[in-house]
């Protein structure tokens, strides 16, 4: 017998892989279809981490296979720096459309890497160098996407210095500073007015990048008053706004785009994650007048806009439109309300929190402090039981439920049900 299939699919990444890549689980899977993952041992897992956001019409939809398969049958790679193809335009044309349309838009292959593309185009039209992120934020592994993060010092140890004239905001979370909704919009937005009184001139602030909900931060959803706020200050000191929404495009909050449940239209928009259920793209929508301001050859890529990926996004945003976007916002309440109920029973729940399905549970101990160990040990005991979850927040007390968007109430049950044993069990 052949050594190779002696090992699991973990023992032999451990050998052939470098450690770098931390992961959530030690699965080897093999198949998927819905919200279910099975495993190299024939095991069922109900899915509500989505490869992390992304395959948010579920794994496999025959929709997207289709319509991926049949752009294989025509083409599978050109280069966008070198020809124009059918998908690649009216990807394009949809997503312009769908911000609005007076938006341009240019592709990339992942979140990071069009959050570069963000940085670049605002550096590259305002002729400022500063850029201001937000505490808690996450935008990316790369040198310039690990300067913008600010959620884990692991991040940038050993990394630094990095990119120069970042500076960090403080972004509300009212659970955790104790203040009303009202004194932590104040308190944050103080946080940008001592930035440009003892830092940088907001004359020489490129942009401003944000997450319109946190992710890694904790799943935490800003007041609309601190987000119109940021608008604000960027229009009266000609600071571009851009909106990061890697994790909360293409239906996480239960609609397109999050922005659209603030008011808030941003100069910048970052997408990624969801953008093709699986297929690996990301896509920078801007205002005509600074993409035209863009010239060539002052940023580019070889897989951006990949024939095989466009396709699956179009039919990604076609199944959105089509009753996955109302299904996403049913199931979203329908779970809170199921966590809500749970909560009565545990009140080491601290906040059930999100838009959509993007859904964050905290978790505080006794005595006030983030329950990072519980936490641990139910993300773990409901991995055993079948059931992937993923954690958030900077320290690590949250679960983020981030199923499909076509995840029905018989899933969220069976995860409910989970995560009910699973807190017994660590309680008793």
């Amino acid at each position: 017998m052949n050594e190779t299939t002696t090992k699991t699919l973990y023992e032999r990444a451990m050998e052939a892989m470098p450690p770098v890549a931390a992961r959530a689980t030690q699965l080897g899977i093999v198949k998927g279809s819905g919200s279910y993952l099975w495993d190299e041992h024939g095991r069922k897992y109900l899915d509500f981490a989505s490869g992390v956001a992304v395959t948010n019409v579920g794994h496999n939809h025959p929709y997207v296979l289709e319509k991926a398969k049949a752009q294989m049958d025509e083409l599978v790679h050109g280069g966008h720096n070198v020809v124009y193809y059918p998908v690649y335009v009216e990807l394009a044309e949809k997503l312009n459309a769908l911000n609005g349309g007076d938006r341009k838009t240019y592709f990339s292959n992942s979140g990071a890497e069009v959050n570069e593309g963000a940085i670049k185009l605002a550096k590259k039209v305002t002729k400022r160098p500063g850029i201001i992120s937000f505490k808690r934020s996450f935008h990316g592994r790369t040198i310039a996407t690990t300067t913008l993060t600010a959620s884990n010092s692991a991040y940038r140890r050993d990394y630094e210095g990095l990119l120069p004239s970042v500076y960090y905001a403080e972004y509300p979370y009212a659970l955790r500073s104790g203040l009303s909704e009202e004194e932590e919009t104040q308190r944050c937005l103080k946080s940008l007015d001592e930035i440009f009184q003892f830092l940088i001139a907001p004359d020489q602030v490129a942009a401003i990048i944000m997450e319109p909900v946190q992710g890694e931060g904790g799943y935490i959803v800003p007041p609309v008053e601190f987000v119109k706020a940021i608008r604000d200050i960027c229009d009266r000191h000609g600071i571009l706004l851009i909106f990061d929404e890697i994790q909360t495009g293409f239906g996480r909050t239960g609609l397109m785009f999050a922005w659209e449940h603030f008011g808030v239209q941003p100069d910048i928009l970052t997408l990624a994650k969801g953008i093709a259920s699986g297929f690996p793209l990301s896509a920078l929508v801007a205002r005509k007048d600074l993409m035209d301001q863009w010239p060539g050859g002052s940023h580019g890529g070889t897989y951006g806009g990949n024939p095989v990926a466009c396709a699956a996004s179009l039919a990604t945003i076609e199944l959105l439109e089509n009753g996955l976007l109302d299904n996403a916002n049913a199931m979203g309440r329908y779970l809170v309300a199921q966590l809500q109920q749970l909560q009565q029973q545990y009140p080491g729940i601290k906040d059930i929190r999100g838009l959509g399905l993007m859904i964050g549970m905290e978790m505080w101990t006794s005595d006030g402090q983030p329950d990072h160990d519980t936490i641990t040990k139910l993300k773990d005991k409901a991995l055993e039981k079948g059931v992937i979850l993923l954690t958030c927040g900077t320290e690590r007390n949250v679960i983020r439920f981030i199923p499909s968007t076509a995840v029905n109430k018989e899933e969220i049950d069976e995860a409910v049900a989970v995560i009910k044993e699973a807190l017994a069990e660590i309680k008793a």
